[in-house]
């Protein structure tokens, strides 16, 4: 039973990683209609950044802070001057974009940083006191970080005009031009905070499987998974999907596939959900006239 609870426990403080990639995937989804495949090698990269300003002697929050900045401005910046023309092409194309990013990105760390896997260091003490038996130091950090993140973008959407004016642009683009809202940034800037988030998924993963830059690779098949687990057009329904998922890996790790096919169960839930429910358990069906 010991054994049990701590692979759901555990599973928890990794699901709340997952939650995190899956918010930033269905936050990008909600403007575009497509799915970043790029999210995860845009999160590794700001890892990266991070990784660099900590070994130049950067206290590990200030650095955590600047590779927010990093990863903001980074989000933009794609959103702006890359993905923005191709807003109006054929779908494979936009694809065939974000493919070529994820390949873009992931070659540019490697021939930055190099290939070779690297410590990544944790801000939480590995001998805190908030350590327990069944959960580490590190791991009960992240689910601290994870919802106070969570928290604080719950907050600006639903409480600043600015994170209206977002999920406005988001919703019904059209509309919101005719009341002023200024729609081309404010995809731009779900861009922005799609990528900070990812940051923080990312020098939250680093420290458990070290730094390399594939080391997003099945975190984002994971986050996808809870994604379309919980609605890939409903936000809070990702997140809570991204814990499930993080659950289910554990104990199908554990009990059921061992460790080296738990990428398994990720896939498996995905090509499930796509058969049985594609709106996921919280999103919304959308029927349409043809």
């Amino acid at each position: 039973m010991q054994a049990f609870l701590h692979q759901v426990l555990s599973g928890f403080a990794t699901g709340g990683i997952y939650a995190s990639v899956a918010l930033a995937l269905v936050m990008i989804y909600q403007s575009t209609h497509h799915v970043n495949f790029a999210q995860g090698e845009m999160a590794t990269f700001s890892t990266y950044m991070a990784w660099k300003m900590i070994t130049i002697g950067f206290p590990y929050w200030v650095a955590f802070l600047l590779t927010l900045l990093f990863a903001f401005v980074l989000g933009v910046a794609i959103e702006r001057i890359i993905v923005r023309p191709f807003y109006k092409a054929p779908v494979l194309s936009v694809i065939a974009v974000f493919i070529g990013l994820l390949l873009i990105i992931n070659s540019l760390s490697g021939a930055l940083f190099d290939y070779t896997i690297k410590p990544f260091p944790s801000p939480f003490p590995s001998d805190a006191w908030y350590g327990g038996p069944y959960l580490s130091p590190h791991e009960v950090g992240m689910i601290f970080v994870t919802f106070v993140m969570l928290a604080l973008i719950f907050v600006f959407f639903r409480f600043t005009p600015l994170g209206l004016a977002m999920r406005a642009a988001a919703e019904n683009p059209v509309s919101s031009r005719l009341c002023g809202v200024r729609v081309g940034w404010m995809l731009a800037l779900g861009w922005g905070l799609a990528g900070l988030i990812g940051a923080v998924a990312g020098m939250m993963t680093a420290p458990v499987i070290y730094l390399d830059p594939y080391m997003m690779f099945s975190v984002l098949l994971y986050g996808f998974a809870g994604a379309l687990l919980g609605g890939i057009d409903n936000p809070w329904g990702a997140v809570l999907g991204g814990f499930i998922v993080g659950v289910l890996q554990n104990i199908a790790g554990a009990y059921l596939v061992g460790t080296e096919l738990m990428v398994t169960v990720a896939l498996v839930i995905i090509i499930g959900i796509l058969v049985i429910k594609p709106s996921g358990l919280f999103g919304r069906p959308i029927v349409t006239r043809v």
